[in-house]
C-alpha cells in the first residue's frame, strides 16, 4: 500500500513539475519582445549603388528614414530665410567611403509630416505648413523648429546600420548635433 502511495505521490509532483515548467515558459514568452518587433530594432542598407541626388527612404522603426548621397553642388535653389550655404559642407552629414549623405528620419519636426525631396531644387518641403529643409536636413523656412532628426546608425564598410550607435553617430552626439 506504502509503495502505491509513493507511486501515486511521484506521478503528482512530476506531473505538477511539468505544469509549473510550462507556466514559467508561457510567463517567458509573454514578456520576450514579438519577432516582429525584434527585427524592427535593426534595418542595414547597402549604400554603395546609391545615386547622387536621388532620395532612397527605407522602414526603421515604423519611420520612414530618409537616405540621400548629397551632391558636391547641394546648394538650394532659393532659401526663404538666407541660408543658402552648400548643404554638402554642413557637419550633420555623414561620410561613407567617398561620399557623404544625409540620414535622417523622414518626418517634418514640426508635427511629423512626411517632407517631400524635390532633386531639382536640392530641398525638402513639407506640404503640411510649407516648412522646407536643405539636402542635409537643416531648416531653411519655419515652421519646422528643428532640423530633421538623425537616427543611431553604425557604418561598417558600405553597410549603413540603423539603429546601432557607432563611433560616427557618437561623435555626432558629442557634437551636439543629434538629439
Amino acid at each position: 500500500m506504502s509503495d502505491r502511495r509513493d507511486f501515486i505521490g511521484t506521478a503528482l509532483g512530476a506531473f505538477a513539475g511539468l505544469g509549473a515548467l510550462g507556466a514559467l515558459y508561457a510567463a517567458k514568452r509573454t514578456w520576450d519582445p514579438l519577432p516582429s518587433v525584434k527585427a524592427a530594432g535593426f534595418t542595414t542598407v547597402d549604400v554603395s549603388k546609391a545615386e547622387e541626388n536621388v532620395l532612397y527612404t527605407e522602414m526603421w522603426r515604423g519611420k520612414p528614414v530618409f537616405i540621400l548621397k548629397v551632391p558636391k553642388d547641394a546648394k538650394p535653389d532659393e532659401a526663404p530665410n538666407g541660408r543658402d550655404e552648400n548643404a554638402y559642407e554642413d557637419p550633420r552629414l555623414i561620410k561613407i567611403g567617398n561620399d557623404k549623405f544625409l540620414v535622417a528620419i523622414g518626418l517634418c519636426t514640426h508635427l511629423g509630416c512626411i517632407p517631400e525631396y524635390f532633386a531639382a531644387n536640392k530641398k525638402f518641403i513639407c506640404a503640411c505648413h510649407g516648412g522646407q529643409f536643405n539636402a542635409a536636413g537643416e531648416v531653411l523656412k519655419a515652421p519646422p523648429p528643428s532640423p530633421l532628426v538623425i537616427p543611431p546608425f553604425k557604418i561598417v564598410g558600405t553597410q549603413l546600420i540603423l539603429g546601432e550607435e557607432g563611433p560616427e553617430y557618437k561623435q555626432l552626439k558629442a557634437q551636439g548635433l543629434v538629439a
